[in-house]
């Protein structure tokens, strides 16, 4: 297999792989749920290799953590894949609030030849490494646990920050009223639909503000999911004061809020005077 495949034919190719983190049944059944978790992480995986590619083709190893990591179906893919698909070897750390998923997650690493992985149970945020990582992802990191994943990702000076984000609630009732769309927003699907779009968009311009080239792209049709956007992160220089603060702020201006990110990555955005 070349690194012309997809990660969907390489993970398919490998049905034991697949039962182990539970995309596929013990007797190799699969399901409508299994299948669009697969495509997903397929989807995003192939996102990852392409950026990998782009800004770290000349390391033979990459340091990885998977934050929000969960049954870490995403972060086991691809410290296979990349080795077998890309000629990266990938040190492998896996961040989860769930004590109990870790706990799989070593087991599984374990059964499918990633001995060497670490997993670790807490909090995004609490995390501690003086390690350099290259590459920090996150697939469905529900609500705040984006902001979270993006936040550390910066406090570790990650090459790379590629998040799916996932339930963005966390704006949503703060655009209820007092600002210039409200006309729009009384009505509360569009209200919903508009606080994903302005979250993501806040958390990209926030990026852009410490010193990120940020691209939006798709992992999958939205007929899979509609949940497929990805902020793709590529680090270029320190964060540089007003003039690259300027789309966050007038985002968080227009619509008057306070996004999480801000709050869980302090220093970035400067104080008015």
């Amino acid at each position: 297999m070349t690194n012309e495949d997809g990660l969907l034919s390489f993970l398919e190719s490998r049905p034991e792989l697949l039962k182990a983190v539970e995309l596929l049944g013990p007797h190799g059944q699969s399901d409508s749920r299994r299948s669009k978790k697969l495509q997903e992480v397929a989807g995003f995986g192939d996102v990852i290799r392409r950026y990998v590619r782009q800004v770290l083709a000349k390391k033979d190893a990459i340091r990885l953590v998977d934050f929000s990591c969960g049954k870490s179906y995403l972060g086991i893919a691809l410290a296979l894949a990349l080795p077998a698909l890309e000629g990266k070897q990938v040190e492998l750390v896996g961040v989860d609030v769930n004590a109990a998923l870790i706990e799989k997650c070593r087991r599984v690493a374990g059964e499918v030849g990633l001995e060497a992985a670490r997993f670790v149970a807490g909090r995004t945020l609490a995390f501690e490494s003086d390690e350099h990582f290259d590459l920090v992802v996150a697939l469905h990191a529900c609500d705040t646990a984006t902001d979270e994943a993006i936040a550390k990702g910066i406090q570790l000076g990650a090459e790379l920050i590629l998040a799916v984000p996932c339930c963005q609630n966390q704006i949503r009732g703060q655009i209820v009223k007092g600002h210039a769309l409200t006309a729009m927003t009384e009505f509360g699907p569009i209200r919903y639909r508009l606080a994903n779009m302005l979250t993501d968009a806040l958390r990209a311009q926030f990026l852009r503000s410490a010193g990120y080239f940020v691209e939006l792209t798709e992992i999958a049709s939205p007929r899979l999911t509609p949940k497929n956007l990805c902020i793709c992160a590529r680090k270029v220089r320190r964060a540089s004061g007003r003039r690259r603060d300027e789309g966050y702020r007038t985002l968080k201006s227009f619509f008057d809020v306070k996004p999480r990110v801000e709050q869980f990555c302090p220093g970035i955005i400067e104080d008015d005077d």
